[in-house]
């Protein structure tokens, strides 16, 4: 199990300060929110690679389809050299408009159906454009022509920056889509329910039986020798290291390999004090 910490918080210096107070303290991984209109977590997780060694740097998550996929491929590609190979991209459709009408205030809600054929499009162009080598793509939504000039410079890690993706379970489409990526974020809508971001019902047992389609699917398609990441986000006691510990066991057992502490709902004048607590608690360690 690796563990990884959400900063919930807007402050970009805070954000920095907290990446290497959390490798200090022993955390893998440290991940910034993306808004629309926010706080560049880009720029953040930039500023963040330079003050850090070992910790991965991520964001939780990306809306990919609201995205440029070149500019995307750039800004990853940049942290990405300066982190020397420790960035991970999260990649989801983006919260739809039922959900939360603050993220389409400049625009329409396309559809979750257009928001995933982005999302599939971006994630070609993303793999093409990580490798900097001349290349053409013909897309229903995108196109490449192809140029021997002026690329950039390829990412560190290859062939791909690893890519965790969302995945509905068990919905076929969303799954399929994970299992061709690095990484699984679990939502969870049985059939006859609606996505919400809360996923109620997603248990252990749930999450086991996702896994071990998830590894049929990969052994299927050639992929099971490559690392896998399954995430999963919760709040665990800065206090009670063995609270703590009896929360993420049951997910550990089910399969996960990346616990993702986060609180969303900490007050905004709270976020400093109750974050600091909690990364120099340490992981909640099993």
């Amino acid at each position: 199990m690796e563990y990884g910490l959400i900063y919930t918080g807007t402050d970009p210096d805070l954000a920095v300060e907290f990446a290497a107070l959390a490798e200090r303290h022993g955390w893998d991984g440290f991940f910034v929110w993306e808004g629309i209109w926010a706080t560049d977590p880009w720029a953040t997780l930039a500023a963040a690679a330079m003050v850090t060694e070992r910790i991965r740097l991520g964001t939780m998550l990306t809306p990919v389809p609201r995205r440029r996929p070149w500019e995307l491929a750039g800004q990853t590609m940049t942290v990405d050299r300066l982190s020397k190979g420790r960035v991970i991209l999260s990649a989801g459709l983006g919260v739809p408009e039922s959900v939360e009408q603050r993220f389409w205030i400049f625009e329409s809600d396309p559809g979750r159906r257009e928001r995933a054929e982005l999302l599939d499009e971006s994630l070609d162009l993303l793999e093409h454009l990580w490798r900097a080598e001349p290349f053409e793509y013909d897309g229903a939504h995108y196109r490449a022509q192809r140029t021997d000039e002026m690329l950039p410079l390829p990412t560190i890690q290859q062939p791909r920056i690893p890519t965790w993706v969302v995945g509905v379970w068990p919905r076929p489409k969303s799954m399929r889509r994970v299992a061709r990526a690095d990484g699984w974020i679990p939502n969870y809508a049985p059939p006859g329910t609606e996505i919400t971001a809360e996923a109620p019902g997603y248990t252990p047992e749930v999450a086991a039986e996702a896994i071990a389609w998830i590894r049929r699917e990969r052994e299927a398609a050639g992929l099971g020798d490559r690392p896998f990441a399954i995430t999963q986000e919760g709040t665990t006691s800065a206090t009670d290291a063995e609270a703590a510990a009896a929360t993420v066991r049951p997910w550990a057992e089910a399969g996960v390999t990346w616990w993702l502490e986060s609180d969303w709902s900490i007050p905004p004048e709270r976020i400093e004090a109750v974050t600091r607590e909690r990364i120099e608690a340490g992981p909640p360690r099993l």
